[in-house]
């Protein structure tokens, strides 16, 4: 069941409170599962074990979703690209994945129609056949059928669409959703099915028995700089593009095993497509896909393919890859986009595997995700995309039991209800997004009217939702609120800026602290905030 904890019980039993959690750790030194990253998934992991009952602690670096898994083209989808590569499998089991989480948060996950326009009659033939076996695929899970509509139906549907040499257009359905939002929930139902998850605690070693064998980790709560010593029955390793550093830690001569791949993405304003319809254009001049998708009443644009060398926390937008995306929707759009219009612009990295040799480029190295075991134990997972992380998890969770390292219980989490998951939400409203929380967060609202003050005249969300966020959502930071809890960097990072002052003080109040503090938290987020403009 989804939590729908009323106004008493919220105020009287917060399991969430940073302290409560801190405390959990301070009195149990000896875990089932100790979960390094908190992604996707390693959120998913921690759930999966919770669910199954093991003793389970989360520990992420920075916060939930800070880093890849916050910066996605926010799609739950079974990957039409993928489908023409041939991988059957892999497409199957997302399109079941997007089936399940559209049952289980129903809040954040949305039923999103998408349009590829055509513009031979070979390229209708070929995608409304290959869009058919992407709803043969996904079975009573479908989202819709796919359809072809004719030249003047496409237009009336995407009035922003160049006409040209149009000849009509493809429909087909998929998920859309809120990627950090969905990280948030999760790590709360995580706690509520008895799990420990901490954002700002960072693992800086791995325990080891006398025979090599990893069973447990050394920490830092990087809020009081006190460290903890911590022994599982089993360590797994769900960093993302930090992978290798926590390989590393197991073994200095450890081969690398990952490359960062970056795509980006920019936020345009509404106008630039003002239907209910995302657009795929299925045939960059790279051969990817560009999508043009509508996310919180602005316009997400992206994303591109570029290999890197190394990764960071704040991955930096190239500006060949600005101009790529610009160009390429110019091609389509009879509404010239310019760097002018971009609202706010962000990089994220997936994780890839090292490629086999050099020839083999970054859209062709698979997207499913590996389980390795390493000679210490230690289980790491890689690879896989946010669309199948519960299956992921559940992969992971059933590998350790293979292994002997946990009793042998079954996986929960395919009827396991995400925190806020509810069926009646107004998706006109911008809150519709807390689910069952809404009412709580219009509670405060009606407890303290100053708190329905909006942040900003060019923004909806109200000073109720800042105060939610630090109380119920563990946001310790301003970017935890402003980047992952309140999206508004990544939807006008300029307003951003605007407003980080007063968020900044409102933090301050709530969790204690002074003006020093206060001012740190306002430079900080600054500089970051200030990346995201173009």
């Amino acid at each position: 069941m989804a939590s729908n904890l009323t106004k008493k019980q919220l105020k009287e039993n917060n399991i969430f409170k940073r302290v409560t959690l801190v405390k959990q750790v301070e009195e149990n030194s000896n875990w089932d599962v100790i979960v390094i990253g908190g992604g996707a998934t390693g959120l998913g992991i921690a759930l999966d074990s919770a669910t199954r009952k093991f003793k389970t602690l989360l520990l992420e670096q920075v916060d939930f979703a800070k880093g890849t898994s916050s910066r996605s083209t926010k799609l739950v989808h079974g990957g039409v690209r993928y489908l023409g590569q041939g991988n059957i499998d892999l497409v199957k089991e997302a399109l079941y994945e997007r089936g399940l989480l559209l049952e289980n948060a129903p809040h954040l996950v949305n039923n999103q129609s998408f349009i590829i326009p055509n513009y031979t009659w070979w390229d209708t033939f070929k995608y409304i056949i290959g869009l058919k076996i992407y709803d043969a695929l996904a079975g009573k899970l479908s989202f819709g059928k796919s359809i072809r509509i004719n030249k003047k139906e496409t237009l009336l549907r995407l009035s922003t669409i160049k006409n040209g040499k149009l000849k009509g257009g493809v429909v087909y359905h998929d998920g859309q959703f809120d990627d950090s939002r969905l990280a948030i929930n999760i790590a709360q139902t995580c706690i509520e099915h008895g799990a420990t998850a901490l954002n700002h605690f960072k693992v800086n070693q791995l325990l080891k028995n006398n025979n090599g064998i990893v069973n447990g980790v050394v920490a830092e709560d990087r809020e009081t700089g006190i460290t903890y010593s911590l022994n599982a029955k089993v360590v797994i390793n769900a960093t993302g593009v930090f992978t290798d550093e926590i390989l590393k830690m197991d073994n200095s001569e450890a081969k690398k095993m990952l490359c960062p791949s970056q795509g980006i993405h920019l936020v345009l304003n509404k106008s630039f497509l003002p239907g209910n319809d995302a657009i795929l254009i299925p045939r960059t001049k790279d051969g990817r896909v560009l999508f043009l998708v509508p996310w919180h009443n602005k316009v997400l644009v992206g994303t591109t393919d570029t290999l890197l060398d190394s990764h960071s926390l704040e991955p930096k937008a190239l500006d060949s890859e600005v101009d790529f995306i610009i160009s390429t929707a110019n091609n389509y759009l009879n509404q010239e986009v310019s760097k002018e219009d971009v609202l706010s612009i962000f990089a994220g990295l997936r994780p890839l595997a090292v490629p086999k040799d050099k020839s083999e480029k970054t859209k062709e190295i698979s997207r499913s995700h590996k389980i390795i075991i390493s000679n210490s134990e230690l289980i790491t997972i890689t690879g896989g995309k946010w669309t199948t992380y519960r299956r992921m998890a559940q992969d992971t969770i059933n590998k350790a039991i293979s292994i002997g390292k946990l009793n042998h219980v079954s996986c929960k989490t395919k009827n396991v209800k995400i925190h806020g998951a509810t069926e009646y939400h107004d998706k006109t409203h911008h809150q519709y997004i807390y689910g069952s929380d809404q009412e709580a967060i219009q509670n405060l609202i009606k407890e303290y009217p100053e708190l329905g003050e909006t942040l900003h005249v060019q923004l909806p969300y109200t000073k109720a939702e800042i105060i939610w966020a630090i109380r119920y959502e563990m946001a310790r930071t301003v970017e935890d609120i402003l980047a992952r809890r309140v999206r508004t960097l990544f939807l006008d990072a300029r307003v951003t800026l605007e407003i980080i002052p007063m968020v900044a003080k409102m933090l301050a109040k709530e969790l204690g602290k002074d003006a020093l503090w206060e001012q740190q938290q306002i430079e900080v987020f600054t500089k970051i905030a200030n990346q995201y403009v173009l």
